[in-house]
């Protein structure tokens, strides 16, 4: 496909730093080393944080085994990783302006890497296939199935196979009974138990997950307000657009004004439309002069920040969709969003390569710059209590900064792959990281460190 993975981020590295014929980190072919072995035949196991302190990799890569250390590995990747660009030199026109942040921060600590969990991607440029839904749930998307992981009953679900035939087991106004077949999930959001998976075809499927006692995934038809576990199965499909550039490229769940939940579809016929899940029916629908590639919902929700094919953002009314401002200082297309708790303050990802955190009370200037190592900045999530905010690259790289602190300090997270999402979980205690490899593709999980709690954070 024109516009998979491989065919534009991966790295590329000299042969003599091939690992029999592959590469860390590059993803060009479908071919996944199932049965678990490195190209040492090596059985990979998961890693857990006892393992982590006394030496070992967190992935599981054998260095000491290898032709080449880490530290040079990661010298190589950081000189020769191709940043994708629609506006050419854009990340070099922004370093001017990024703010330099202390490293070493200690927010979140290595908690496990479980390579059971494979987490895979399907549009190069979108990257949120991961979401939290507690501190021991999450939900992501490995090849045609949409997968959940119980950390705390070390179980994986499987929530939603896609390769075949899915169709609806409810009639709702809109609704394509007829279901779709084979669908290619570009976006996934996971919240309030409700599932939404978008497609490269504008379509949306929308079911409903129940999680019991953290550990057991239960799929019902109904929200839980009025639950029929009897009743398994997709409660409404539909198409967006019939357009030829109909790609779903991102989706926001919020409640409305009277608790009932909604759900915005970002899509690249340059559409936002919202729908009432309650009634199950669009109820809105804006056009922008370009292809919206995020969206996201202010807390009180009166404002949506929108990103897309233009290096500048805006702000809009979310009732009406009229422009409230422009939001200019980036030098590419974005393709992140995410607001703080507080109400003011939002954040921009770029393919620049920088998050740029931005008050609305005073659009001028950006609040911070914050730069990327390799690439551009793809998935932005703030902590529900709005002390973190991370970041990730298209690979390698996920940021942590401390907001309270105004962005001075940062820890950075450091591994070798292409990244699906990341998500904390609601109560801030855990965060998870997507990481799509051939043979040390996983899923990552930090957690948050004591010393960090929330009740610190009010102090």
């Amino acid at each position: 496909m024109d516009n998979a993975a491989g065919d534009y981020e991966m790295g590329e590295v000299e042969e003599d730093m091939y690992f029999a014929g592959r590469i860390m980190g590059d993803s060009e072919s479908d071919e996944e080393d199932e049965d678990g072995y490195d190209h040492l035949d090596n059985k990979i196991t998961d890693t857990y944080a006892a393992e982590a302190r006394k030496g070992k990799d967190i992935q599981g890569i054998p260095w000491d085994r290898l032709s080449i250390s880490r530290e040079k590995y990661r010298q190589t990747r950081l000189e020769q990783y191709k940043n994708y660009e629609n506006i050419p030199q854009s990340g070099q026109g922004s370093e001017k302006e990024c703010k330099l942040t202390r490293k070493g921060g200690a927010f979140y600590e290595f908690w496990q890497n479980t390579r059971s969990v494979k987490s895979t991607i399907l549009h190069f440029q979108l990257r949120n296939l991961v979401w939290s839904t507690s501190k021991h749930d999450v939900y992501l998307m490995s090849h045609y199935s949409i997968i959940h992981w119980s950390s705390l009953s070390s179980k994986k679900t499987e929530v939603l196979n896609v390769s075949g035939h899915v169709a609806p087991s409810e009639k709702h106004p809109g609704s394509l009974l007829e279901g779709f077949t084979q669908t290619q999930v570009s976006t996934l959001a996971v919240r309030d138990n409700l599932l939404i998976a978008g497609g490269f075809q504008g379509e949306l499927i929308c079911k409903v997950v129940l999680s019991l006692d953290e550990s057991f995934v239960m799929i019902c038809a109904f929200p839980q307000s009025d639950m029929d576990l009897d009743r398994p199965g997709v409660s409404f499909c539909t198409r967006t657009t019939y357009d030829d550039n109909a790609i779903t490229n991102a989706i926001d769940i919020y409640h409305g004004p009277s608790g009932s939940v909604h759900f915005t579809a970002s899509n690249n016929d340059c559409g936002v439309r919202d729908f009432d899940m309650e009634r199950f029916q669009l109820v809105k629908h804006f056009s922008y002069p370009w292809p919206v590639n995020h969206t996201s919902l202010s807390p009180d929700g009166k404002v949506i920040a929108i990103v897309g094919d233009n290096p500048d953002a805006m702000l809009v009314d979310s009732q009406t969709g009229k422009t409230i401002a422009h939001v200019r200082g980036h030098l590419d297309y974005s393709f992140a969003s995410a607001w703080h708790p507080n109400g003011y303050v939002f954040a921009t990802g770029n393919q620049d390569k920088t998050c740029r955190v931005w008050d609305a009370r005073n659009l001028s200037k950006s609040v911070a710059v914050l730069k990327g190592n390799l690439g551009a900045i793809r998935s932005i999530r703030f902590t529900s209590d709005g002390q973190f905010m991370a970041t990730a690259e298209p690979a390698d790289f996920v940021h942590v900064y401390d907001v309270k602190n105004d962005y001075d300090k940062e820890q950075e997270i450091d591994f070798f792959g292409e990244i699906s999402g990341l998500s904390f979980s609601p109560d801030t205690d855990s965060l998870f990281i997507g990481v799509w490899d051939r043979t040390y593709g996983s899923l990552l999980q930090y957690n948050r460190c004591r010393n960090y709690s929330y009740l610190d954070y009010l102090m």
